[in-house]
């Protein structure tokens, strides 16, 4: 009878474990993979490095990397998304979001490398300040938006221009709706719907540049269908757009 006993007790303690890493693993979910052309990675803490795929979860943490000619559409919990570019990397450093507490809600994203579009959730419209994204030489802050960030570290040749000229090294931002603020050591600038910004290095004051000198951040109208190979996205001869 005590045999028994003690292998109902064992049963019950590692269905209560399991339970409790799954609701870990699970609470730690803030995003998914909602479209994809190409292969994505992610590294995390104690893991290899591993290949994502469509509806693949996103963790805090998690540093996501876009391969040669890969696109990645990731859709977080507070309904914000971000659309990865070809060899970038992107850093989801935290997201926390309850609707029943908006005042704990916060967005915390870093762009260490390439570009992305992003349109802001739930969290940036009911407060603003909790949301920020990191690059190599300002933050982003947002205002309520729809924005495009590119950083450049002699790796843009290949980004169209007006000028047809490669951006310079640095990060470039355009806004399509609501605005941004771009800070670093030296100061802020604002940057409206239809501006464009650009900050050099992290103590360079970030400025407005006009549309002939801009590195506006353009997707392929296929990032909103999913192609595992890639194929046809990001061609010079392929039509772009913003998130849609």
């Amino acid at each position: 009878m005590m045999r028994k006993h003690n292998i109902i007790n064992h049963s019950v303690a590692i269905m209560v474990s399991f339970l409790f890493f799954s609701g870990l693993a699970l609470a730690n979910e803030i995003g998914k993979v909602t479209h994809l052309a190409g292969i994505l990675t992610v590294d995390r803490a104690g893991a290899a490095a591993k290949v994502l795929s469509v509806d693949s979860a996103i963790l805090e943490g998690d540093l996501l990397k876009t391969e040669e000619d890969t696109y990645a559409r990731i859709k977080f919990s507070d309904k914000s998304e971000v659309v990865l570019r070809p060899e970038t990397e992107f850093k989801v450093k935290a997201l926390t979001f309850n609707a029943d507490k908006p005042q704990e809600n916060k967005s915390d994203m870093e762009l260490i490398k390439g570009g992305m579009r992003a349109v802001t959730g739930l969290i940036g419209k009911n407060n603003p300040d909790a949301v920020r994204t990191g690059t190599p030489t300002a933050t982003i802050g947002i205002r309520g938006t729809h924005y495009g960030a590119l950083f450049c570290q002699n790796n843009c040749a290949g980004v169209p221009t007006p000028s047809g000229n490669p951006p310079p090294n640095g990060l470039h931002t355009d806004v399509v709706d609501g605005g941004i603020s771009l800070t670093n050591a030296a100061g802020t600038v604002e940057v409206g719907a239809g501006q464009y910004g650009y900050v050099s290095s992290p103590t360079t004051l970030p400025t407005l540049v006009p549309a002939s000198e801009a590195a506006p951040v353009v997707m392929p109208p296929a990032i909103r269908q999913n192609d595992a190979k890639g194929r046809g996205l990001g061609k010079s001869g392929e039509s772009s757009c913003a998130i849609q």
